[in-house]
């Protein structure tokens, strides 16, 4: 029984998984302009996050985010990062030329890691998005919280594989993909970090 919500928590978390966003970008632009390592990092970083925020879902802490006001200033205090990450992006990329389009203080393994930290604890969709999953999971499928348990382990470990994967495979393609595309990549990311602050900071005004 346990094996099944295992599998199945797995199967979640990768079809989640699917649903790319810009700290999969980010990541990925650490894995072409630094190292495999940089790549993994970040990984660490999101998985730890994730599972962060799971726990605070089976604790149940995670309905105080769902309050409306609360939202607000997560919503506002993560799309401000997510712009000026965007910002640094093309602007080291301006002044610095590609190699160190991606550098937030210095070019270190650490470095990667907590910028992806960052980038990712402030995201509030995630606590609401997990508290939600778990919520309906635990009413459709009348989980134990130690169902629940095994169930979020599963689906943080998703993220992981699906991350680490996607890393080993950009890592491996690095060398075959022309420095231009990887430039076009950079102003790719960072656009995308800007606009979707921008348009989470008009929806949260709103």
């Amino acid at each position: 029984m346990n094996l099944k919500i295992f599998k199945r928590g797995l199967l979640t978390g990768i079809f989640l998984q699917l649903a790319i966003g810009p700290v999969f970008f980010f990541i990925i632009n650490l894995t072409l302009q630094r190292t495999i390592y940089d790549g993994f990092a970040g990984v660490l970083a999101v998985t730890l996050v994730d599972y962060f925020y799971i726990l605070l879902s089976i604790l149940g802490i995670g309905k105080l985010l769902e309050k409306n006001k609360i939202k607000k200033v997560f919503g506002i205090i993560s799309s401000v990062i997510l712009i000026f990450f965007g910002g640094l992006i093309i602007r080291n990329m301006m002044i610095k030329g590609i190699t160190l389009s991606v550098e937030i203080n210095s070019g270190s393994v650490i470095a990667s890691f907590f910028s992806v930290l960052i980038l990712t604890i402030f995201n509030p969709m995630t606590i609401i998005f997990f508290t939600g999953l778990f919520t309906a999971k635990a009413i459709e499928n009348k989980y134990t919280k130690k169902q629940l348990r095994i169930f979020g382990l599963s689906v943080g470990l998703a993220t992981f594989i699906f991350m680490g994967i996607s890393v080993i495979l950009f890592a491996f393609l690095k060398e075959a993909i022309p420095l231009a595309a990887i430039q076009i990549l950079n102003l790719i990311v960072g656009a995308v970090l800007i606009i979707y602050g921008i348009i989470r900071i008009v929806k949260m005004i709103k």
